[in-house]
This record gives structure tokens, sequence and C-alpha cells, in this order.
């Protein structure tokens, strides 16, 4: 999303194309960077690797370090190879991402627009290390990359620093859950925990960044610089491991990681080591996300307060509905959404403040027509007068007016179509040299059928646990959830080989759907995974997001409040686990 947002603003002559903290980054710390050697990685070039390197080739030479290598990677533009918009991509349209899965129901709006006329925005390939390797054989100092996959900057340096081949599968599995679990920064180091509230909440004031150390093997320790904020212990680094997972096989261009053997340990203070990731041959195509203007949204917040709460929102659907239809605006959007439940939030039984006791309904629509969005905003103000009583709304209205958005297209693009290059700058005027072309994986191995495990027989009952007592799901079980494009996966965990018996037993996935309520709908598809080694479950929610970040409608667009949505729920938990936890 932020890359498709920078490109818009790249063709409009309003950014540079590259990631300004990436620029300013590099500012402060290049003649560091040169006195200790110390060799950089980093994904900053966004749609301009070519110029944020030649600029920075520029800096070292105004500071007089003119043996300082900077290079660039390229190769993950895929617009000279797609076409300009939805009619030159719809005549040669990639696969969908989840278009191997046939048990998964593609979004009915897969590629929004009707107007073939709508122009791409963007379309872009995750590459993956091989360039960077080169570049680092051919001794770079810094090399600046575009869309290279999240985890490539750190399975590149890996795999120069260790001399691996690139059919160590092993060890570049290694290195690819290396990089992911320190991708989102400070997310492994106390940001975005759930167990944060076991502790003192002076330590996640501000995180410190994590590190990681690679082994030759490929295992990894992960920690941080001592005296800094947060913390890094199994616990964060669970959490961080089953973020934003496809399951139990995890892709990347150069290998394909098994994960069902991984192994998280304490090895001291903020040092957690992670091993036993199996690595195969990649398979022959990697991940694309193409972005095109999808049309336009609009919201409306309005409050209801007290008495007669669930009336009101009936009330003022109807009226808003009726006008919608009179008017025949409501051909013209293509969603209309009231929300689940009609409302957000729940007022509060004999409130003791009339906050407690005031809850809102968001009002989403999209159509790619902006008048028939004001038509709507136009409804809500011709009932203005009509509605409810105590009706009222937030003074910022600003959100109703009409705002256009960026919709994804999931894809996935054969390997051997890409053209990955890394290119050296010339340490005196910055010019880009003669690009090098870094090749193919030797060998490619098919993404066979994702593992599916809806249910774990032990051969005993649940009953067998004991008596129980009803606790929120939370109070024994920590969890971390997000999104994948149209999906959203959400793993949960436990502290003790008995507690684990009793989660794999019970959270089955009828049981999630269960616990999921009136937020599954059957149009989804749910894949489950289980990580013994870790205590944990996993699970995949096929199409929850609908199109996906900018284009979902759902308030938790990215999925990640969703592990501490389920975690809130009360179930029936063993006393003789819940007396026996950590937690």
């Amino acid at each position: 999303m932020n890359l498709a947002e920078n490109a818009e603003a790249y063709a409009a002559g309003t950014n540079l194309g590259w990631v300004e903290s990436a620029w300013a980054g590099i500012q402060e710390s290049i003649e560091i960077l040169a006195e200790r050697k110390i060799k950089v990685v980093i994904n900053g070039g966004s749609l301009n690797p070519s110029g944020l390197a030649q600029k920075v080739a520029l800096l070292a030479k105004e500071k007089g370090l003119e043996d300082l290598k900077v290079a660039f990677v390229e190769g993950d533009n895929l617009l000279p190879i797609l076409g300009n918009d939805l009619a030159s991509l719809k005549k040669d349209l990639p696969p969908h991402l989840d278009s191997d899965n046939p048990d998964v129901k593609l979004p009915w709006n897969l590629l929004g627009p009707n107007s073939e006329s709508v122009p791409l925005v963007s379309a872009n390939a995750y590459l993956g290390a091989r360039a960077i390797v080169q570049g680092l054989r051919d001794g770079a100092d810094i090399i600046i990359c575009g869309r290279v996959a999240d985890a490539s900057p750190v399975i590149g340096a890996a795999w120069y620093w260790h001399s691996w081949k690139d059919t160590d599968y092993d060890r570049l599995a290694g290195a690819l859950i290396s990089g992911h679990l320190i991708e989102c920064s400070a997310y492994v180091s106390g940001g975005n925990f759930s167990g944060f509230t076991e502790y003192d909440l002076n330590t996640f004031i501000e995180p410190g960044f994590p590190i990681t150390e690679i082994d030759a093997d490929g295992a990894c320790v992960i920690t941080k610089h001592e005296g800094t904020g947060g913390m890094i212990n199994e616990d964060t680094v669970k959490c961080q491991f089953l973020y934003e997972l496809q399951g139990s096989i995890y892709l990347n261009s150069d290998v394909k990681a098994y994960l069902n053997d991984v192994r998280i340990q304490r090895v001291g203070k903020d040092r957690v080591r992670v091993s036993g990731i199996k690595g195969a041959p990649p398979p022959p195509t990697t991940k694309a996300t193409i972005f095109y203007q999808g049309g336009y949204q609009s919201q409306i917040l309005v409050n209801a307060t007290g008495y007669g709460t669930a009336q009101k929102w009936q009330l003022f659907e109807t009226q808003l509905r009726r006008k919608l239809s009179i008017s025949s605006a409501d051909k013209d959007l293509s969603i209309l959404e009231f929300q689940i439940e009609s409302r957000v939030g729940t007022p509060q039984p004999n409130p003791k403040s009339q906050l407690n006791s005031t809850t809102y309904m968001r009002v989403f629509a999209e159509s790619h027509s902006q008048e028939a969005l004001m038509s709507l905003l136009i409804a809500f103000r011709d009932i203005s007068l009509q509605h409810f009583s105590g009706f009222h709304s937030a003074l910022d209205m600003r959100t109703a007016i009409p705002k256009p958005f960026l919709a994804m297209y999931p894809a996935l693009i054969l390997q051997n179509s890409l053209k990955e290059t890394v290119t050296f700058c010339d340490p005196n005027n910055g010019a880009a040299l003669e690009a090098t072309n870094v090749g193919y994986p030797p060998k490619y191995s098919l993404l066979e059928r994702r593992e599916n495990i809806p249910t774990t027989y032990l051969g005993k009952q649940l009953s067998s646990f004991g008596p129980t007592k009803p606790v929120r799901l939370g109070d024994i079980v920590l969890a971390r959830s997000g999104d994948k494009g149209s999906n959203l996966n959400v793993g949960f965990f436990v502290h003790s080989a008995r507690a684990w018996e009793w989660l794999r037993s019970f959270l089955s996935s009828s049981k999630m759907v269960q616990l999921m309520g009136d937020d599954w709908s059957d149009e989804y598809f749910l894949e489950r995974v289980e990580f013994e080694n870790i205590f944990a479950v996993h699970f995949v929610v096929y199409g929850i997001l609908g199109r996906g970040v900018s284009g979902s409608t759902r308030l938790d667009s990215l999925g990640k409040a969703f592990a501490d949505y389920v975690r809130d729920k009360v179930v029936d938990v063993p006393v003789e686990i819940l007396y026996g936890s950590k937690m």
C-alpha cells in the first residue's frame, strides 16, 4: 500500500520515488559505515532505487569517501510487462495469489471497475536475494533495493557472509525466517505484543530495534542493544513468528521454508535462539502486487446514546436506505455497509457517564462515481431533522466526503519472466554503470497442497481434562494476527505441555468458526496447522479482508486486532491448566 501511494506521488512529481527516512538514515550514518566497514542492504529505494543510489554515491564523494561502493537492485517493476491500465492487464491476467488453492473462493470484485481505461498505479514483483548477494560479492558497501521481499536483505547478508551456495536450502530457509522475525522492527521486541499486560507498561513506551545473529547453519539468535526499551523473550519471538504466515510453508523467491519443526528457546537476557527450519527449492512463481485506481470511498460515523440504541440504529439504516432508493443513488454504489451488528460498541448498563452510554455506527460505501457517494451525503443531510432521539455525530465530518482509493490485485508471476539486476554507481559522478543480470534459481519445486489439520484427535475428550472454569481465552493464551492481502492469519500459543494438549484439542477449525461468531461467513475458507514445539495453533481465514489493505471495508483492515478479539472470548478452561499457567 505504501509503495502504491508513493507511486502516485512519484508520477505526479511530488515524490522522489524513494523512502525519505532511508535517505535521512544514510546521511546520518555514512561516515561511521565507512569507518567501521559496515555493509548496508536496505529496501528504501522503493520505486526509484537507482535515484537514491546515485544520490548516496554523490554524498560519499562529497564527504571524501570515494572508496565506498554503492549499488542498486532493479527488476521488480512489472508495468513495462503488464501495461498501463486494466485493459492491457486483463488481456494477459496473471493468476491470483490464491488461485492454486481450489478451496478458496476468490473475491467477487476481483478486479473492481469494469471500465478498462482505469490506470494501473503500480505493479511490483517481490524479488529474492540473488542480486543482493551478487552485489556484495562484487564489493558493494551499500545496496539500495526496491520491492525485494522484506526478508531478502537479511537472507542476502547471511548468504554472502557465510558463502552459502544457492542450493543450501536449509540454511537459506533459516535466514528467511530470521528476516521474517526482524522485518517488522519492534514487533519482535515488544511492539504489538499481546502479553504486554503482564509487565510494567513503561517497558513498552519505546521498544528497542531488534538484531539477528545468523549462524552458518541458518539458525539465529534474536537480540537487541543493551539499555534499549522493550524486551526479547520467547513470547515476543513466538508472536512475531506467527505473524503474517500463510500456514506451515513460508515462501521466498530463493527458498521454500518448512516451519513445522521450529524451535524457539531463550539463551540469555534478551537473547532467543530460533532453529529447526527446513528448506527446499523455491516455487517457479513469486508474489506480485498490482494496484489500480479503485474508485471512491466514503464513511459516515453517527452516534447514539442510551435507551433504545438497537431500535435507533434500525430506524437510521431504514431511513438512509429509503432516501437512496428514492433517488436511485443506491444503484451506483458498489458497496454499502452498515457494518456487522449495525453498530460499533455496546452501551454500558446503568452508565456512569454519557460516553459510557454512547456507541457509533459506521456507514461505509464505495462507488466508481464520486457523485454517487455525494448522494449518500445528501441523503444523510435530508434525514438530519427526522432522526432518532439523541442523534449526534462527531464535529469532523470530512470522512464523509468521497476520497479516491487504491485497489490491490495480488498475483503470481513466473520468476523466469523477470530480469533481476544489480548495478554499481560511478564514484566520480554517481552515474549508473552497466547492469549485471543475476539469473534465476537453479531449481524450482511446485508448491504442494497447503497443510490443513481441522482438528487433532488425542484419544481423549475435553471432559478428560477435569473441572473447568469460564475465563477469557487471553488469560492463558497469547496470540498475534495480521493480513496477507485478502486473508487474515492468526496464531495462538500456550506455555506448558499440558496446556498444549488442551489447546490443540479445544481449538479446532469448528471451534474457531464458533469463536468468530458473526464475523464468520460461509464464503470464507479456514486452514489450520500446528507448531508442536512452540505449543501453537495457527489459522488462515481466506477472504475475510475482501480486496485487502486500502480496498478492505473492515474497520480493522489489516487484521491486527483480530487476535485480541478472540482472546477476549469467554471459554471453559480446565482448572488444573488455568492455575498451572504462567499467565
